[in-house]
């Protein structure tokens, strides 16, 4: 695995950093809702899931410890997933599908929670 696109980074503004540039922990989180996203496509793909379109709000949740490390303790998912002609129960598999196969997901040591809205259309 490479380095990637060359992208302008800073440390988040309250480190001093400078406000509308990319941080390591926006990284961080969107490299694991990147990646569920990515593995829910391909999950889509193999159930033959007719996917109408899939937006998902990321957060993360970080510890400050006394000797001032940080940690991320959670990442929470709220993915908005459209549907044609489906069930709720292949949805819900698909997701886990995709949590488990995430390279991302299982690497990380923070709590990850999915909190999907779920809207089939007939």
């Amino acid at each position: 695995m490479g380095s990637g696109p060359v992208m302008d980074f800073s440390a988040p503004p309250d480190a001093h950093g400078h406000a509308g540039v990319l941080t390591p922990e926006d990284a961080f989180v969107a490299a694991v809702n990147t990646c569920i996203m990515m593995m829910f496509l391909w999950a889509c793909e193999r159930f033959k899931i007719d996917l109408v379109s899939y937006d998902c709000h990321a957060e993360g949740t970080k510890r400050i410890a006394l000797d001032r490390t940080e940690t991320f303790t959670h990442v929470v998912l709220r993915p908005r997933i459209v549907v044609r002609g489906d069930s709720r129960k292949r949805i819900e598999r698909a997701l886990q599908s995709a949590q488990k196969y995430s390279l991302v997901a299982r690497s990380i040591t923070s709590d990850l929670a999915v909190k999907p809205e779920i809207i089939i259309k007939e």
